[in-house]
């Protein structure tokens, strides 16, 4: 069940009058939790399974490590926990890359290595990240566990941000789960227009701009430089809008139902430095990796080398994180050089990259841009054709030969991702939050359903993020 889809809203307003229908918080939790599952099990029941063992191991690691003061033992209850959801992490996500991988090395010794035919479980990668923060807390002393499995259950399958985030920590979630939210039309009000505008953003946008990108990235050698540059981005505005837009969505449900979220966005292509574009894009991940991967690595702790080291680290990680491919790798490693040297030209006294400046936006966004063609590409090969049609080609004489094209929505929906940009900068960004006493904000909600139902493409696209 995906959260643009028809029989979503049916099952989302099933959900909105019978969970506020119940008066009692067990009550309430339960039918929450039941509901979740089914979401889930709506993609694949099979999968349900997972969430359980990783619900029931972590659940009782967790309290294992609070009740024991020996090291030694709660040393080892942290290792069942990151044993148990890597092992389902890297059998389901990585296996075969890793057989991919190493394929000379193991033929070499004789072995006749084979891939196995995976399906990938839809969330896996944003559950497993939320139960581990839960266990790694409790055994830094940060979080006490929770003494009812039923809400601990309810964290982690709670479906608005079960397959695709945002990334939930338990300090943030599990408190809210422990009480009984009362009703705020007020609130219930900003999650549906929150609702809304996830819709519209991947609906109207995301998925037009998704059209161009396909036909471009399926024959890059068709197509003439400019066309190839527009793909690009387009790319930067279609994975934007559709992951900022299921972010919203997730958001709002979340809010309607009483609860609330954290902010996973905050307009990242107005970053001025490449730290800045990671404060503003997927905040949950970017935090989740500082704090569970980067800081125990050393962080900026010890030389400069040791941190631009562990940069590098967390940045491959969290490239392999979103798909077992080259290209996610070389696209975290683009990044994290990139940080590398932000820090050394901070160090050398220049404002490039780190001043509020046009030419640092135009910095940033040419990084951003170069590494989305390595996230998008199938392939190495095909990123390399992106490349040398972006840049060798431009010039040459068999860049007239190609095609030319200027598909007017594409160009249209550019258009829009720059103005509403542009007016977050500005001191009417507090419009585009349609507030509830707003005279406009009816007018924009009628105009936003219409455009929905009038304009939205042909079939059903899938979120980018269902595939990490």
């Amino acid at each position: 069940m995906n959260f643009a889809q028809a029989e979503f809203l049916v099952f989302l307003v099933v959900v909105l009058v019978m969970t506020w229908s119940l008066r009692s918080k067990r009550y309430r939790n339960t039918f929450l939790l039941v509901a979740s599952y089914y979401f889930y099990a709506y993609w694949d029941y099979r999968f349900c399974g997972l969430l359980l063992i990783s619900t029931a191991v972590d659940y009782w690691v967790a309290i294992a490590i609070y009740r024991t003061a020996s090291v030694r033992v709660r040393r080892w209850c942290l290792l069942v926990s990151l044993l148990v959801n890597l092992g389902m992490l890297g059998f389901f996500k990585y296996f075969n890359f890793f057989v991919d991988s190493t394929r000379p090395l193991i033929e070499s010794l004789g072995w006749d290595p084979t891939t196995l035919d995976i399906v990938l479980p839809v969330g896996i990668s944003f559950f497993t990240f939320q139960t581990l923060s839960y266990t790694i807390d409790v055994y830094r002393g940060k979080l006490k566990p929770t003494k009812s499995l039923l809400d601990f259950a309810l964290y982690v399958a709670f479906f608005p941000q079960l397959v695709a985030g945002p990334i939930v920590r338990a300090a943030n979630l599990l408190p809210q789960l422990d009480e009984l939210p009362g009703f705020s039309s007020r609130r219930f009000y900003g999650g549906f227009q929150q609702l809304l505008r996830g819709a519209v953003k991947k609906v109207l946008i995301a998925d037009r701009l998704g059209e161009t990108v396909d036909v471009v990235f399926g024959g890059v050698e068709l197509y003439s430089s400019v066309t190839v540059w527009i793909a690009v981005i387009a790319y930067a505005g279609q994975i934007y809008y559709d992951f900022s837009g299921y972010s919203d969505m997730a958001i709002g449900v979340a809010k309607m139902l009483g609860y609330r979220f954290p902010v996973n966005f905050r307009h990242p292509y107005l970053a001025t430095s490449m730290s800045d574009f990671w404060r503003r894009w997927h905040i949950t991940l970017s935090t989740w990796l500082r704090d569970y991967l980067y800081i125990p690595l050393g962080g900026s702790r010890g030389s400069s080398l040791a941190t631009n080291r562990n940069l590098l680290i967390t940045m491959a990680l969290g490239g392999l994180w979103h798909g077992a491919s080259l290209t996610f790798v070389l696209w975290g490693l683009w990044h994290g050089a990139a940080l590398v040297i932000q820090r050394a030209v901070r160090w050398g006294g220049s404002i490039a990259m780190s001043g509020r400046s046009f030419v640092s936006w135009l910095v940033v966004m040419f990084i951003v841009l170069m590494g989305w063609v390595l996230f998008r590409s199938p392939n190495l090969d095909v990123a390399l054709q992106v490349y040398d049609r972006m840049w060798l080609s431009m010039f040459d004489g068999s860049n007239q030969l190609r095609i030319l094209w200027l598909p007017p929505l594409t160009l249209l929906a550019i258009g829009l991702m720059v103005g509403e940009h542009l007016v977050w900068t500005t001191r009417f960004r507090r419009c585009m939050r349609l507030p509830f006493d707003a005279w406009y904000s009816p007018v924009a909600t009628a105009m936003m359903l219409w455009a929905l139902m009038l304009y939205a493409p042909r079939g059903f696209r899938p979120f980018v993020y269902f595939q990490f």
